[in-house]
């Protein structure tokens, strides 16, 4: 029941220290009632539009087509958290 002078139940998520520090790397830094699910979408939302971006600097002809694979591949490196599922961001009870 909620309602005046009823609290909300508060769910508190513990993110794995390694996580937590590749998230770091990306500027993004979840409180402990950060649900994984919106940070895995900002995580991957970055991802994509770090690869619209590298894909428009290609059609501009800002960077040569040989190497492009090259390049998706190392994007894809630096961002590993988008394979795994939000639940697999917090530590195991």
């Amino acid at each position: 029941m909620s309602g005046p002078g009823h609290a909300a139940a508060v769910t508190t998520f513990r993110y794995r220290a390694d996580v937590l520090e590749q998230l770091s790397r990306h500027g993004i830094r979840p409180s402990s009632s950060t649900r994984p699910e919106v940070v895995h979408e900002l995580v991957s939302d970055l991802y994509r539009f770090e690869l619209r971006r590298l894909r428009d600097r290609l059609v501009r002809k800002e960077i040569p087509k040989v190497g492009y694979y090259d390049r998706v591949v190392e994007l894809r490196r630096k961002y590993p958290l988008v394979s795994l599922k939000p639940h697999d961001f917090l530590e195991q009870p």
